[in-house]
């Protein structure tokens, strides 16, 4: 293990040599604690014996009279792992600053500081920050005296270390730690395959701090907070977070008792450390990264997740890396090297506590492509499943981690440090477990772990372009805003509107309506709006139920395309045109009709409506945006259909639907919709625009700034004369009297789930239980997560994130539709499930409450003022009346009839109109995954 701290150091993963000393007199923290007892002894393995001490401290003890040396090794578990925002780097800042004096180490007159006495001591001492942990090690001659002076050094910067502001940077003197660190990290940025690795370690991980390098970043070295330094140091550099090694030559009882003594006097702190908890999500396909810098040699590597040290699958791995990377008889060495495409591979594993990472990489000559070194690189790691490890690759590979084993526990110095990495991955102890492991693992096992990591959407790829003269875009710093913004004086204010009555009555006394001659009917309500602006609408209706007979996609297809051009202008020339009168534009609409709705100034107002008229007069339908806009439909249809949101839709649609295939209203599976997709052509599209799109039966609204003689002047002269060949009558709507119903969808390798109810309600929104049953609706689940629903679903029982319910009657036939939602985890759809039927049952059965009544209708009141405050929802509602012949005194009459409901009708109204039991659910999500962890948990 010190040969691989030596090659990491090397590489510019682990910090290079940064080291301390002094002699320690006990600490006035340590004078003042209460007596401790005495160590318990854990353990022993293979000679080495754990001891813990009543605050916390483990002490490893490892006797060996061969060594005229002795080794400390003090293991803190905190590496950058622990970093919060803005602290990357801040564990490797205060591996440096525990070599610069403490309390008795160089603060303390006369004393001298940590570096001095383990150069007085000959220390072959270093301190190394992984993502773990951080360790000090030394090893010095041995003898009683030094191994006293190096534990009371240990003991004082265990949690005496004053981590100054000087001490990192002096603002005076412009000196410190920092800017040896900066250096440390301008060093390895001068490494670009360091660089790279690091850039495919961060798009390997989303979350997890493992994607972050431990020397942090540039801007978090140079501004590191002391407060927050200090404040890290006192939370982790404690007895109960560390673990002291002691190997070599000494008196195991004799050193016990001194460690006691020293280390013991430091109080357990009555913090708790709290575990870190976040987990990296599955990566779901391949990703890549290129980091391009001056440099003399190319290079590329594959990394991939892994399991974390302490699983059996690590020892499997361990060899199969062996088998691949090792000179000459590796597989990628075989393949890459000796057949020149590179000059040397290598890999990179990380022992970690936590599901961690395996890069295996090239370097290849600068004057090479790199595509072969790439292509054969991946070739040989991703296709070990056509070419297996042979019997006897894995035994080749043992006996070499074996011989380094063996070595290491030859050497007590080497062992201690190598315990290092072992309790990084949870305990000292796993370095003989994996060695054990190692022994045992055979050819089946290595390939194993093959094909189940070294999988291609487990796989980031990192690779280096050598580039002469790199283009990099330097992007602005933060800005000073204050000064950006002080005495700015701004434009003129916008022309103010007048103060407008949002209410039913004012609304009513201020509309006009108008008929044309050819059937087309009109309501204009002019007022002073802010900045002028006018929105109108214009509602066009097609065809019969028979005549729209399989046209369903036609339609939509032809009400799509309005926007992308005329016959006149182009696509971009009509969006420029719209653009440049300040307009914003809105089409919606299918085979049964379009609405088409602008917003703009008074002025460009008399150009916009005649540009919206050539929009849907005149549509181009030309082939290059057919088949773009067709394109699209279809790939948004093949989006839908593994998704659980549209699959729960169309099921629900679906359950409700009375209608034939063919049939305009007929709800489609997504399959088939897609097929309708791909079978629509473009001379379809403008056969139905010339048949059915027509104004004889449209109707119009304008609500805003505008001139009402004039805009109905322009109107008559826009669609007066535009009659469409085909007649119209409405095709009414209808649901199926479902009941009880239960669907089940399963939608593989989805995070959530759907979870839709229905129940038929067979009425239009002119029936007297209609304000009861929405007074209902909203205390089920209308209200903004305030419902029913809401309130025990999301708020009581954390089950999901969206939850609510809606009632749908529409004004023109009795086939109004109750239905909730909510969004959850497939393993908790079920009790979602159980959870609203009880909410239901209990909405039945007990009924609501006077205080939630007097709370809805206020909300609900006063969100309907809010929807006539947008001119665009006015002028849509008043367009659509116009069908009916119904005014503005419809709303009024509703919201009075709201405003005097008693409690007796809205529970009466529920019992009647919505039985609990006749509910149907429709679900989709992943539910068998959900239920095969379930069982695996137990």
């Amino acid at each position: 293990m010190k040969v691989l701290v030596a090659l990491m150091v090397s590489a510019g993963i682990l910090s290079p040599v940064f080291a301390a000393g002094a002699a320690a007199p006990e600490t006035a923290v340590q004078a003042k604690s209460a007596k401790q007892s005495g160590p318990v002894k854990v353990t022993s393995v293979e000679g080495i014996s754990e001891y813990r001490l009543a605050n916390g401290l483990r002490v490893l003890l490892f006797p060996d009279a061969s060594k005229p040396t002795l080794t400390t090794n003090m293991i803190y578990m905190v590496g950058s792992r622990h970093e919060n925002y803005g602290e990357t780097g801040m564990a490797h800042l205060l591996e440096h600053l525990l070599f610069k004096p403490t309390a008795n180490f160089g603060v303390k007159k006369g004393s001298k500081s940590p570096v001095e006495v383990l150069n007085q001591l000959g220390a072959d001492f270093n301190g190394t920050t992984w993502y773990d942990r951080t360790n000090y090690y030394a090893t010095f001659p041995a003898n009683a005296d030094n191994l006293n002076l190096m534990l009371s050094l240990e003991a004082d910067r265990m949690i005496n270390a004053p981590i100054s502001q000087d001490d990192l940077w002096n603002t005076k003197t412009n000196k410190g730690e920092m800017t040896v660190v900066r250096n440390e990290f301008e060093i390895g940025e001068s490494n670009p395959v360091r660089v790279t690795l690091q850039r495919l370690q961060a798009v390997a991980f989303d979350w997890h701090n493992y994607g972050k390098s431990t020397i942090g970043a540039r801007s978090d070295i140079e501004q590191v907070n002391i407060p927050r330094l200090r404040a890290f140091y006192k939370q982790y550099y404690q007895p109960d977070n560390a673990v002291l090694i002691v190997a070599g030559r000494f008196d195991e009882a004799k050193v016990l008792a001194h460690v006691n003594t020293v280390f013991g006097k430091i109080p357990k702190p009555s913090r708790v450390i709290q575990p870190t908890y976040t987990l990296e999500p599955t990566q779901d396909g391949e990703r890549s990264v290129t980091v391009r810098r001056t440099g003399g040699t190319q290079y590329v590597g594959a990394g991939y997740h892994v399991a974390p040290s302490g699983h059996p699958d690590a020892a499997a791995l361990q060899v199969l890396a062996r088998v691949l990377t090792d000179a000459p008889s590796g597989r990628l060495h075989k393949a890459l090297v000796e057949t020149k495409l590179a000059t040397g591979v290598n890999g990179m594993s990380v022992s970690n506590l936590e599901p961690g990472y395996r890069v295996f990489g090239a370097v290849v000559p600068k004057d090479q492509p790199l595509a072969p070194a790439q292509d054969t690189l991946l070739k040989v790691l991703e296709e070990l499943k056509s070419n297996p490890v042979t019997d006897a690759e894995v035994a080749r590979a043992k006996q070499a981690i074996s011989k380094n084993i063996e070595l290491a526990m030859n050497d007590s110095a080497s062992l201690t440090i190598g315990l290092t990495e072992a309790m990084a991955a949870g305990d000292w102890r796993l370095f003989f477990v994996n060695r054990d492991l190692v022994e045992k693992v055979d050819a089946k096992a290595v390939q194993a772990a093959a094909e189940k990591y070294l999988k291609a959407s487990n796989r980031t790829l990192g690779v280096f372009v050598p580039t002469e003269a790199a283009d990099r875009t330097e992007v602005p710093g933060k800005v000073d805003i204050a000064a950006m913004v002080n005495d700015y004086k701004g434009r003129a204010v916008v022309a103010q509107g007048e103060v407008f009555d949002p209410s039913p009555a004012n609304i009513e006394t201020r509309t006009q309506r108008f008929k044309l001659a050819n059937g087309m009917k009109g309501a204009l309500l002019p007022k002073k709006t802010k900045g002028n602006l006018v929105t109108a609408t214009i509602r066009l209706r097609f065809g019969t139920e028979e005549t729209l007979r399989n046209q369903a996609t036609t339609g939509s297809f032809a009400a799509g395309l309005l926007s992308y051009g005329t016959q006149d202008k182009s696509r971009q020339q009509l969006k420029d045109t719209f653009d440049k009168l300040k307009a914003q534009t809105r089409i919606m609409g299918g085979a049964e009709g379009v609405t088409a709705s602008v917003t703009t100034t008074r002025e460009n107002l008399p150009a916009v409506m005649d540009l919206m008229a050539e929009v849907l007069k005149k549509p181009a339908y030309a082939a290059t945006e057919f088949g773009e806009f067709q394109r699209a439909n279809i790939n948004a249809t093949e989006q839908a259909i593994p998704e659980p949101n549209p699959q729960a839709s169309v099921a629900l649609s679906r359950l409700i639907d009375t209608t034939p295939e063919g049939h305009v209203k007929h709800a489609m599976t997504l399959q088939e919709k897609l097929a309708a997709q791909k079978a629509v052509s473009a001379d379809e599209v403008k056969a139905f625009h010339s048949a059915f799109y027509g104004a004889d039966n449209a109707t119009f609204a304008a609500v805003g700034d505008f001139d009402a003689a004039t805009l109905k002047a322009q109107v008559e002269r826009l669609y007066g004369g535009w009659n469409a060949q085909q007649k119209y009558v409405r095709v009414p709507s209808s649901v199926k009297p479902v009941a009880g119903q239960k669907l089940a969808l399963e939608t593989p390798d989805k995070a959530s789930s759907m979870l839709l109810a229905v129940h038929p309600v067979p009425l239009k929104d002119d029936a007297k239980a209609y304000p009861a049953l929405v007074m209902a609706n909203y205390m089920l689940g209308g209200g903004a997560l305030r419902s029913r629903l809401a309130d025990r679903i999301r708020q009581k029982e954390g089950l999901s994130y969206g939850v609510g319910a809606q009632l749908s009657v529409p004004m023109y036939d009795p086939a109004g539709v109750w239905i909730a939602y909510a969004m959850s985890a497939p393993q908790n759809t079920a009790k979602v499930e159980t959870v609203l039927r009880e909410e239901m049952a209990r909405a039945v059965s007990e009924g609501f409450t006077e205080a939630e009544l007097a709370e809805a209708k206020k909300g609900w009141l006063r969100g309907e003022e809010v929807s006539r405050t947008s001119d665009e929802a006015l002028a849509n509602a008043l367009s659509e009346y116009l069908t009916l012949d119904r005014t503005m005194a419809f709303d009024g009459a509703v919201e009075d009839q709201v405003r005097k409901l008693t409690l007796a009708q809205v529970n009466e109204a529920m019992r009647e109109y919505i039985k609990p039991g006749a509910i149907s659910f429709i679900a989709a999500g992943d539910f068998a995954k959900a239920t095969k962890e379930a069982s695996s948990a137990k």
